[in-house]
Order: C-alpha cells, then sequence, then structure tokens
C-alpha cells in the first residue's frame, strides 16, 4: 500500500529502490524491517499483483524496473 501511495503522489515511474530510500521511507509511509533487499522484495511483490490480477493491478511496468500507477 506504501508504494501504491508513493506511486499516486509521483510524478514519473520509480524503481523499487527508489520508492523505499527517496519517498517511503523518507515519508514515513514504511519502515525496513531489517532485511538486507528490502527494494527485492518490494520489486517481487508489485510484479506479483501484477501477474496475478492483470488488467486490475493497481501498477504497471513503465519499462525495465519501473513501476508506475495505472490510472
Amino acid at each position: 500500500n506504501a508504494a501504491a501511495k508513493v506511486l499516486t503522489e509521483s510524478k514519473e515511474p520509480l524503481t523499487a529502490k527508489q520508492m523505499i530510500e527517496q519517498k517511503m521511507a523518507a515519508k514515513g509511509y514504511w519502515t525496513s524491517p531489517g532485511g538486507k533487499t528490502p527494494h527485492a522484495t518490494l520489486y517481487a511483490a508489485i510484479l506479483r499483483e501484477i501477474q496475478r490480477k492483470g488488467d486490475e493491478s493497481r501498477f504497471v511496468k513503465a519499462d525495465r524496473g519501473l513501476f508506475a500507477i495505472d490510472k
């Protein structure tokens, strides 16, 4: 949900790493539970949603490694 909120507020597509480092943590939407690669976990979660929900997914893949909100 934090990723969807960040992408909704963003004017451009973002990578999972950008979402976490520049937006989610900075704005207090999310804090890391201490994992070593939270951006990889987020990336995989977004891809899973896109694959499972298809056209009903909140996310779209804008380019390689870049995600946006499906408007």
